[in-house]
This record gives structure tokens, sequence and C-alpha cells, in this order.
């Protein structure tokens, strides 16, 4: 489940960033910025190369298939015919012209709010251990009675929390409207900018008309927000964020798998789901799509890292945490359908079903396909902090074919890290940009967003521009050319979450940022290599 970004003490953190956006992370590495050097790649290293389409999957909450950037790159089913009730391709699959969606019904509803795992666990143990005391439980039982009250605390905590907060920002929301509206008609004006306001504060001789438009211009101020419908939209995101959590994560009493009408113990069962991939809220999914592959030659909104790449849409991320059932079914249908990465901005505390996904990471493995995953979004160090999917397989052992994705921001200098990002020196690959990333969403919009969630695109981006440009190369080549042409960074950050400051190569196993130039450098010099060995 994707952690609140936003404040929620005054919830108007990323308010400034989502006014404007400019594609920062896509610039050439300096002293001060931390870009990938996209573009000076293109135009010194890839010009007058012909590039191989490859087909990237993205395991997410949903693409809007119809924005205006996102369009041309998608993935089209070459042996499906759209539309005529049919599985042509014989894949299991009725329609999936662009992907398939694990968490919608054949009806064609589709769950949005889903459940924390926690919340799915304290519900499954809460009928066999309520009221029971540890003591009279038999040895084997104590473990899972303890998993019950554990999970019990976790979720009772949560509620309150959420309700507490939702209860105040509604409020806060409320009188802001009402403000705003007030405003807006007193000064007969459609839009309240900082100019308007302003003017209003010098000119105004209304002692009670003039008190809330200096508070409104603070706040404007203090945000770096243009205007109050950009506070209003960040208000209207956050305070649906925290609906969810109050209402439907930790809340054991809702169920929306009966939408999709498969048994959720069987995990052998791979037959459900529909052909929507947009799903009810695809803004989480269109913005990583767009990191990834945006047109890059229509001369609209922003541009892709790579520019031959094909996006197969896989929905299995409800607002609330994926099951381990739908990651594997989608990994599976990805790694059958041509993908040769996959991007997993997703993340959970709790896998009851590890193994589910495990083993269809080792299909992925059999295949050949990578797999991008982001760190998490919690400030910890998953070296000993659990983070799901995990970076290492139950015996232990690393995955060879997953990359996990820490996220880094645009100064080099204390900040270079974002406040966020999870980080580990064993489990941790390598970081890229992943604050302010700006990007597609629906309704053919862009916004900035921030998480480790941006910064695993970023990542899938760069080994989808690997794969095109030369397609010889092997998930080992690619994943070992964006390691090692990481760049190196050791400057002094503050550890997330933390006022603690470290080198910012203690973080990861790499120690550095991805950098596309470096790894097209790399590759280039393994095909010369390749050539003169024949």
């Amino acid at each position: 489940m994707k952690k609140l970004l936003i404040s929620a003490s005054f919830c108007l953190l990323f308010i400034a960033a989502s006014a404007q956006g400019t594609q920062w992370y896509l610039r050439d590495k300096t002293d001060s910025t931390a870009g990938i050097s996209v573009e000076r790649t293109y135009r010194e290293l890839l010009n007058g190369r012909k590039p191989t389409p490859v087909i990237v999957a993205v395991i997410d909450g949903g693409i809007d298939t119809t924005h205006q950037d996102l369009r041309r790159v998608l993935w089209v089913n070459p042996k499906e015919i759209a539309g005529n009730g049919k599985d042509d391709d014989k894949n299991g699959y009725i329609d999936d012209i662009h992907g398939w969606n694990f968490i919608g019904g054949k009806d064609g509803r589709n769950v949005g709010y889903e459940t924390a795992e926690v919340t799915r666990l304290y519900a499954q143990l809460k009928p066999k251990y309520d009221g029971k005391d540890r003591k009279s439980l038999k040895p084997d039982q104590q473990k899972e009675y303890d998993l019950y009250q554990k999970t019990k605390a976790e979720v009772e905590k949560n509620q309150t929390k959420y309700k507490t907060e939702y209860q105040g920002i509604s409020q806060f929301f409320t009188q802001y409207s009402t403000t705003v509206a007030t405003l807006k008609k007193a000064l007969n004006v459609s839009k309240l900018d900082t100019l308007t306001l302003s003017k209003a504060a010098d000119t105004l001789s209304d002692v009670a008309l003039k008190r809330p438009v200096l508070g409104i211009l603070r706040l404007l101020r203090q945000q770096g927000a243009p205007d109050t419908d950009v506070v209003m939209s960040e208000l209207e995101k956050y305070t649906e964020q925290l609906k969810s959590r109050a209402e439907y994560n930790y809340n054991p009493d809702f169920n929306s798998r009966t939408i999709v009408g498969d048994n959720p113990t069987d995990l052998n069962q791979r037959d459900y789901g529909n052909a929507d991939i947009s799903g009810p809220r695809p803004d989480h999914g269109t913005h990583v799509a767009g990191i990834i592959g945006a047109d890059r030659t229509n001369n609209l909104g922003v541009m892709g890292i790579s520019d031959a790449v094909q996006i197969m849409g896989v929905r299995a991320v409800p607002d609330g945490d994926e099951r381990d059932k739908d990651i594997a079914n989608a990994i599976r249908y990805a790694v059958d359908n041509g993908a040769q990465i996959i991007n997993m901005s997703f993340g959970k505390d709790y896998s009851p079903q590890r193994k589910a996904v495990e083993d269809a990471e080792r299909y992925a493995l059999m295949k050949g396909v990578l797999m991008i995953h982001a760190a998490g979004n919690d400030g910890q160090n998953i070296d000993t902090a659990a983070n799901y999917p995990a970076p290492r397989f139950i015996d232990g052992s690393a995955i060879p074919n997953v990359i996990t994705v820490g996220a880094s921001a645009e100064p080099n200098t204390v900040d270079l890290v974002a406040s966020f990002s999870n980080y580990g020196k064993q489990n941790v690959d390598v970081f890229a940009p992943g604050k302010d990333i700006y990007s597609t969403v629906p309704g053919g919009k862009y916004e900035n967003n921030s998480g480790t969630s941006m910064a695993s695109p970023v990542v899938a981006g760069v080994a989808a521009v690997l794969k095109s440009y030369f397609p010889k190369l092997t998930y080992a080549d690619i994943k070992r050319i964006i390691m090692q042409s990481a760049t190196p960074y050791t400057t002094k950050v503050h550890r997330p979450e933390s006022d603690v400051t470290v080198d910012f190569s203690t973080l990861s196993k790499t120690g550095g940022i991805v950098n596309l130039y470096e790894a097209v450098k790399l590759a280039l010099n393994q095909e010369a290599a390749s050539v003169k060995a024949k």
C-alpha cells in the first residue's frame, strides 16, 4: 500500500511541486543536479541507431489508455480481436487487447478500495483467538496467537489514527472551500491567485473580508502555490486518501473481493478478472507508465525515458494492499504474453502467500524477464524491515532478476536522498530520481508525484532503452550494466526519517544513482568487445 506522502499535520507538503513541473531527471548530471542524462544519451550515443520495440509490463492500479501521451505506446495483443467477446489467442483471457485486470469481475465491475494485508490477517485470526488466553493454548498455537495480537493492535491503532485525521482534514477542507467561494463571490473573480489576493489585501477596507484574504494569501505563499485551485486539488486528493484509510483499508468488516468472484484462497486459479486495465482510479499507473515511455515524438506534455517501448497494463494493485495471488498471476500473465521487463511500484508489510509470488518470480527468472521493484516509502532500512515482494527468496538468497530501487531527489546536497525512501546496503540495489517527478495522469493531464513508485519506472525506462537498442542483452547483462554504471555519490545526506547524517554511498549496494548515459556506454563497449571477439 502506498504511503501517504503529504504531511498529515498540514497536508499541503507537495503543493508547490504539483503546481508546475519540469522533467529535471532527464537532464545531464551536474555538480548541482542528480539527473540521469537521458537527452544527452539520445543526442550523443544513440543518434542514428534503430531500436527494437520492447514490451514493458506495468503491474499497478490501472492506466488511462486514452491519454494522448500514452495511446501510441500501449502494447496491443496481436492475436486478439477487440470487443468480440472471445479468447482469440487462447491464452485464457478474453479481449485482453492492452493487458489484463486481476481485480475486476467478469461482469465488468472493478475493485477500487481494498483492505490492508494486516487487516485481512486480523480478520482471519479473530474468530480463532478472540477472547482466548495465551496460556490456555498449545505451544504450536501461541505463535499464531501472538500474530493475532500484533495485527489487532496495528489495525486498531490505524483505525483511530486515520479516523481522527480524516475528520480533521474534512473540517479544514470544508472551511477552506467555503472561504474560497465567499472570496470569489465578494471579489467578483473566477480564480483567486496571489496577484488578485495581493491587490485585494492592499485595497480592501472591509476588515471582515480582508482577514480571510490575508489568511489565504499567506497560505498560498507558504506553500508556493500559484492559486487556490491548486491547493483545493491537493486537499481533495489527501482527503480521499484519508477516507480510504479510515473507512476501508483498516476496516476488518469491509470485503470488496466479492466483486472479483474468485476463490481468494485458491492460489492456482488464474481464470478470473476482466480486460479493463484502467479501473476506477488509474492515477498511479498512468504516472508510472508515462515515466517509462510517454510518447517522445508528439511534442506534447512529457517525454518518456524509452523511445521504443510497448506498455502492457496489468491491473493488480487496488487502493489498499495488493493480494499475493493477484501479483503472482500478474507476473505470470506478463511473462506469458511477451513482457521482457516488469515494473512493480507497490509493496506491503505482510505477505501470507509469499511462496506464490516467489514461484512466479522464479518463473520470470526461468524465462529471462527482468523485474524492477520500488523499495518502499517508509524511510526504513529494508535490510532488517519487512517489505514485500521481498528482494530475497525465502531461503535468503538474492533474486537474480530483480532490481530494488530507492528514491533520490534533484539537488546534490544533504537532501539528495528522498526523505521517505527506504534504503539498505544489502537489499536496495540502486537509487533513481523519485521526488517531484513530472509525468502523465488521467484526463490528458500532467502532475508531479513523489515516491519510490516513481524511481522504479525510471530504472525500468533505462532497462527498456538498453534492451531495445541492444536486444542481445540478457536480463543479467542489463542488471549488471545498470548497477555498474550507476553514478557513485559520497554526498553527506540526511538518512530517511532521521536527522542523522550519513554518506549517500552507504544506503544501497551500488552507492549510486542510475545513469542512462553511462549505462549505454557500457553496453556499447560490450557490443564492441563481442564483435571484436568474432
